[in-house]
């Protein structure tokens, strides 16, 4: 064959239409722009039923007007680019056909590059399904385009297509889409793996929950009852706080994404759906809720003050310049109080004060590991949070002040007659002091040299020298009893 005739062949052949949602995006636009309607005005919520009340086509564009999902960062499926980067190589027109509103969808085709056109909902008209099919129809003729898409909803598109290629999202879909369409090429298949699943709950997490133990371990209640309580106590901690970093992630896409490291997250790189994300927590808060009531009364509500604070942290207090760190203090402190609860102990106001001081100093350390992060990337603000890397001059003394006063409060308590009550040798505990410092200090040096994970309890857990420390502090406890 000729060149010529070769090129010939070429034009004539159809376009290649995409589906966008799960098909090209590896996400639902029209979720995740709820989502960020929701993060951004929680006061607004309510808006959202009437506008669906309207139809689908004036929810997403009452959306669109307010917020954007971050389409210049939006996870893209691989299969699916190089399909269309094989299409525009062969010289055949490429389209996008989405049911998400146009704004969404145009933004999107001028960051794939190349794309001849933008089918797309608007006010009024929600293209989708039947209407989708009808509008390509209209445009291209009765199989005179192949159709990518992912959901059952394109099965009226691929009927009047000349070729099917499918994304599948599960076995059962694959079958159902072979029986109907026995030509269809399946281009990918994705799987969520159980690791993904994993580090959505980020068990290495947990470790903050086993603050529930302190009360006891300080008040020396060693029992059965006591260590079997604070372990029931722990799991609801486990549990709630997986939820609560669930919804976080959900509602900090776009932010996630921005981000080095916190974009390989699962939600933030669409290797979990927001559906299941959104299932996930409720469930885990349903389970945590119910295996609380094997506790006193008392717990349940700390509990609940836990969940909402974390809610309430998700939804706006983490954008409140010094608010969101001394939220972060205080949701350390009420896991201490949990553990009071759960043990039926009277509070110690020695150890809540304590806590409230170690734990403001770490919650800033990790706002001032996340802004160095940004100065070394020469990015002016955080993402998501109300500072900028000029903030670090008054937020390092601010997390040593704290740090500092932490040791403070643990000299006056080694000074007060309820040390004398529960150690045979209280003059020992002393010891423990300069190695606190020393722990705080070092915690601070290496956040200043970047060197610091951003949350410094997970630094801790993998810092060896945090290690020798803790079983410095143990050893000294028990010489001292």
């Amino acid at each position: 064959m000729s060149q010529a005739a070769g090129q010939a062949s070429r034009a004539v052949e159809p376009p290649l239409v995409v589906d966008v949602d799960g098909t090209l995006v590896r996400t639902d636009l029209l979720q995740e722009a709820a989502l960020q309607f929701v993060a951004r005005f929680p006061w607004a919520v309510w808006r959202l039923p009437l506008w669906l009340l309207k139809g689908k086509a004036t929810l997403k564009a009452e959306l669109a007007s307010r917020v954007n999902p971050g389409i210049a960062s939006v996870p893209l499926r691989a299969e699916t680019v190089g399909a269309i980067r094989a299409a525009q190589a062969e010289g055949r027109a490429v389209y996008l056909a989405s049911a998400s509103d146009r704004r969404y969808v145009d933004e999107l085709a001028q960051r794939i590059g190349g794309v001849a056109g933008v089918f797309a909902s608007e006010p009024g008209a929600n293209l989708a399904g039947a209407a989708k099919a009808a509008r390509l129809e209209g445009a291209f003729g009765t199989q005179g385009y192949d159709y990518l898409g992912d959901r059952p909803v394109d099965f009226p598109v691929w009927r009047s297509a000349r070729r099917q290629i499918a994304v599948s999202h599960g076995a059962g879909f694959t079958r159902r889409v072979r029986g109907a369409f026995p030509d269809v090429e399946v281009i990918a298949e994705p799987r969520s793996s159980v690791q993904a699943y994993v580090r959505a709950l980020r068990p290495h997490q947990w470790a903050k929950n086993t603050l529930v133990f302190l009360p006891a371990i300080a008040g020396h209640q060693f029992s059965l009852a006591s260590l079997g309580a604070s372990s029931v106590a722990f799991l609801c901690f486990s549990m709630a706080a997986s939820s609560s970093y669930l919804v976080n992630d959900l509602l900090d896409l776009p932010a996630d994404r921005d981000h080095p490291t916190k974009r390989t997250r699962p939600f933030a790189a669409g290797v979990l759906s927001i559906p299941t994300g959104m299932l996930l927590g409720l469930a885990l808060i349903v389970g945590a809720a119910a295996i609380g009531l094997l506790l006193p009364p008392g717990f349940s509500l700390v509990l609940a003050a836990y969940v909402a604070t974390t809610l309430a942290y998700s939804l706006f207090l983490k954008r409140k310049l010094l608010i969101d760190v001394i939220t972060l203090a205080g949701l350390y402190a009420i896991r201490v109080f949990g553990g009071i609860r759960a043990a039926d102990q009277p509070p110690s106001p020695w150890l809540l004060t304590f806590c409230l001081f170690i734990f403001l100093s770490l919650a800033t350390v990790k706002r001032c590991s996340e802004m160095i992060v940004r100065r070394n990337e020469g990015k002016d603000v955080v993402a998501g949070r109300g500072y900028r890397p000029s903030d670090l001059n008054a937020l390092m003394p601010l997390a040593a002040a704290a740090g500092y006063g932490a040791v403070l409060v643990v000299t006056l308590y080694l000074a007060s007659p309820e040390v004398s009550r529960l150690y045979t040798h209280p003059v020992r505990m002393w010891l423990t002091c300069p190695v606190l410092l020393y722990w705080i200090s070092r915690v601070l040096v290496l956040s200043s040299r970047g060197e610091l994970h951003e949350d410094p309890v997970v630094f801790a857990l993998r810092d060896p020298v945090s290690w020798l420390v803790v079983l410095y502090v143990g050893l000294v406890i028990a010489v001292s009893l």
